[in-house]
């Protein structure tokens, strides 16, 4: 099993002198976007050598100075987000104004980060009134941050702002379908910095094992697949490198009897449809109420065709949209109906229509696994408490979303969801700054929020007591 994803419209090549190059293509018209060397194993032996010499002076620098740069490394990237967010656009499909979106996102993560870094404390302990007793935060050392494509800017900005404000020094692996991007950034972020703080290395999953394999990492922060989740974890059993995980999700949204079915089939489509379905908390699987199934799947099928109408964005290459119509068209051969969608249309580049399957069995892939397209797969249930246990029974844990007017139905789901979210009566949003901690097959520690801040240190209880002196003559 590779570490990271191998790409699908990025072609990955060896060079007849030895170097690795990867080849990205637009998936929106399958022109080229350009080509990027591969980091080897010694390229990435020399950028961890570098974050290592730079780990103690950095450390050493006060809170308030590091967190001064984290604002010179937002201001960067301000100045540069047009730049940026038409790169992600032509690598990775993302709509222009999602793009930009998520380069303004970054921006206000780094500063949120430069302004908790310095407050990030520890706790006082209570021992005896002649002692001093406390934990104290320090830097893990060297952290490896390895980002996904579908939201690249902003997710680097907090994996690395929270890594860097806190005393670590970082190597970033931006995933192989976007690394022009990950390499601007790294261009802009390491500008204000000292050498070696980040260093930013590109390359496909024989870069990313090099990374993870190193005994000098520290820490792992990598959002992306399950099975690349998994596989870094292996390899950390080995290494002893501390992990924080946002992995794979098959998030449910559950439909109650009392609620108004258009509006939950509007909140269906934006849940299932947004950014093509690419989205971790995307809803990948819904389970309606009976009483209000017709009407529901009527009004989704109608939100479907005004998603494809108004342009639905591309999957980010025609690997991804292999895949979810290999899932679409297994859930048909078992007995599925597509009312809207499902097909690959014609022409170039990786679009595929918002779509709407209903009598899918719960052992097909479309229903148990992650499908990242805009795919919604409907089951109708006898009652809310059928739906329950139906979202209830999936190995992964990120969210789930619940559409009710009962606060009975609401407090049962959210005690049985077995997920690092619940969201109740809006498929997004949110408070700033509320981290979740993914379950199961979804990942492992606070990739998000004040709490990334205590994944990236460690704690060290401190006694002072007092000291019995020399006598003085």
């Amino acid at each position: 099993m590779t570490l990271l994803d191998q790409p699908g419209t990025a072609r990955a090549s060896d060079d007849p002198d030895g170097s690795r190059t990867i080849t990205i293509v637009d998936p929106q018209d399958g022109s080229p976007v350009g080509t990027v060397h591969s980091a080897d194993e010694a390229d990435v032996a020399g950028a961890v050598e570098a974050a290592v010499r730079a780990s103690e002076a950095w450390a050493a620098t006060p809170p308030a100075a590091r967190g001064a740069l984290l604002h010179a490394m937002a201001d960067g990237l301000a100045a540069r987000a047009d730049e940026v967010a038409a790169l992600n656009t032509r690598e990775t499909g993302k709509p222009a104004g999602d793009a930009r979106g998520g380069v303004d996102a970054a921006v206000g993560t780094l500063r949120q980060y430069a302004e908790l870094g310095p407050l990030h404390r520890t706790h006082s302990l209570r021992g005896a009134d002649v002692a001093v007793d406390y934990t104290r935060p320090e830097p893990r050392g060297v952290v490896a941050a390895i980002t996904p494509w579908n939201d690249p800017v902003a997710v680097a900005a907090g994996l690395i702002g929270a890594a860097l404000v806190t005393g670590n020094t970082v190597v970033h692996k931006p995933s192989e379908r976007c690394p022009h991007v990950g390499a601007l950034l790294g261009e802009i972020w390491s500008a204000p910095l000292p050498d070696g703080v980040l260093t930013t290395v590109t390359g496909d999953g024989r870069t990313g094992a090099a990374l993870v394999r190193s005994a000098a990492v520290h820490a792992i922060a990598h959002v992306g697949s399950t099975a690349t989740g998994q596989a870094i974890a292996a390899e950390a059993l080995h290494t002893g490198a501390h992990l924080v995980l946002e992995n794979g999700g098959n998030d449910a949204l559950l439909v109650d009897a009392d609620v108004d079915p258009v509006w939950a089939a509007g909140q269906a489509a934006l849940g299932a449809y947004a950014n093509s379905g690419q989205i971790c908390t995307s809803v990948e699987r819904v389970y309606v109420h009976a009483d209000v199934a017709e009407e529901f799947v009527a009004a989704l099928v109608a939100e479907a065709e005004r998603w494809n109408a108004d342009g639905m964005a591309p999957l980010v290459d025609t690997r991804m949209r292999a895949e979810v119509h290999r899932q679409v068209s297994a859930a048909v051969a078992g007995g599925a109906r597509v009312l809207t969608g499902g097909k690959i249309p014609a022409g170039s580049g990786a679009h595929y229509p918002a779509t709407v399957v209903v009598d899918v069995a719960s052992t097909d892939d479309l229903m148990r696994e992650e499908t990242f397209g805009p795919v919604a797969p409907v089951q109708v249930v006898a009652s809310f408490e059928d739906g329950l246990n139906r979202a209830v029974a999936s190995r992964y844990g990120l969210a789930a979303t619940v559409l009710t007017g009962s606060l009975e139905h609401t407090t049962e789901a959210i005690r049985r969801l077995p997920v690092g979210t619940v969201k109740v009566n809006a498929v997004f949003g949110g408070a700033p700054g509320g981290a979740a901690e993914p379950r199961g097959a979804s990942g492992r520690g606070f990739g998000y929020g004040p709490e990334l801040l205590d994944e990236m240190t460690t704690r060290k209880v401190v006694h002072i007591g007092r000291p019995v002196l020399r006598a003085r003559g």
